[in-house]
């Protein structure tokens, strides 16, 4: 189990954690390394670094739904995306028939009780729990990537996410926090594996070789690494994994070796989604396109507009340099852009004023 530590924390730090251990709480918890949860209960007003949000409405299950059928979501928590993630939450609870069979599950480098007290404070009634994890699991084995932000430890936390999570939670999906949901994600859930580790969208079309180094595809062993398969693209923003058999496939550690080759040659560009594609690509349940309108945030170095992809869609993800909310700011947004900001909960007005 994944835990926190005290030792890095300010005096004031601790001080505001004695009191958030001391109340009780029934909808979120923090995992640590002496209890699967540790209840905590009082929130404290954010600090001037991390955004104040509006409250969001309280969402409730229609009369068929049955509370015992929950649906575990899985994301990391980043105060620089925390304003991300509070619209991913609102459009997943707003879109769901059945939003209080909801169980959040985030995944942070670090304790931040002013971005624990903003989630309980925008979302009162949801039931989540906070992980710690611990940064040390792949330093010395990130790579240097094309863009700064695919280098953060957290971004490689969706590889440790089985070892973290409750062992009696089977299935989950993972998403990033630059996206929002505008369909019902149990649908998502619903999804058959067919005895597959992972499903997700595939992009057949894209260059699947481009994701690769010539190193690699020169070396007479590397490539032939998808020998037998069939490889295509997919996008590790949006997965429904089945967590049991990512702990029996020993899947952790086999993405681990390929960023060990990647140490040691540059086989790769783009941070953790190469060693997903090198270990499961070819090998993951294809799931409708519609579940991940990718790519509108740009491409990776300048995050230019892109205009959406036709068909129908239930899931927009801002992946790419160029975030909806950043734009948004800078009064410079893309057409796309506008599609997110009904679900942003940053009284941007209100801040627009007090400067």
């Amino acid at each position: 189990m994944a835990y926190w530590s005290l030792h890095p924390l300010p005096l004031l730090g601790l001080l505001s954690l004695l009191l958030l251990l001391l109340l009780p709480c029934h909808s979120s918890s923090v995992a640590g390394a002496a209890s699967p949860s540790i209840r905590l209960g009082v929130i404290r007003k954010p600090s001037p670094a991390v955004p104040v949000f509006r409250e969001a409405p309280a969402f409730r299950n229609a009369d068929a739904c049955d509370r015992a059928n929950r649906i575990h979501v899985a994301m990391t928590l980043d105060s620089n995306y925390l304003r991300g993630t509070m619209a991913a939450v609102l459009s997943i609870l707003q879109h769901s028939m059945c939003p209080e069979n909801f169980e959040f599950h985030f995944l942070w480098a670090r304790f931040e009780p002013e971005v624990f007290s903003s989630i309980r404070s925008t979302f009162p009634y949801l039931r989540f729990k906070v992980y710690r994890f611990d940064s040390s699991r792949v330093r010395g084995k990130i790579s240097k990537s094309i863009r700064q932000a695919l280098d953060q430890p957290l971004n490689y936390a969706r590889i440790y996410l089985a070892d973290m999570i409750p062992i009696d939670v089977k299935r989950v999906i993972y998403l990033d926090s630059d996206l929002v949901m505008v369909d019902d994600i149990a649908k998502l859930w619903g999804v058959s594996l067919d005895g597959k580790v992972l499903a997700a969208p595939e992009y057949c079309h894209a260059n699947f070789t481009k994701y690769f180094t010539d190193l690699f595809w020169a070396d007479p062993v590397m490539s032939k690494t998808f020998q037998g398969r069939k490889p295509c693209y997919f996008n590790t923003g949006v997965m429904v994994v089945d967590v049991d058999k990512w702990r029996q496939g020993r899947y952790t550690e086999k993405v681990e070796a390929w960023m060990g080759v990647q140490k040691q040659k540059r086989i790769y560009h783009l941070g953790s989604l190469p060693p997903f594609l090198l270990v499961l690509g070819g090998n993951i349940k294809a799931v409708d396109h519609r579940w991940n309108q990718h790519g509108l945030g740009g491409d990776n170095l300048e995050g230019k507009c892109r205009a959406l992809h036709p068909g129908p869609i239930s899931l927009l993800h801002w992946s790419g340099k160029g975030k909806p909310w950043l734009r948004l700011d800078s009064r410079r947004p893309c057409s796309v852009d506008h599609l997110w900001a009904p679900y942003d909960l940053y009284p941007s007005s209100m801040h627009a004023i007090e400067e």
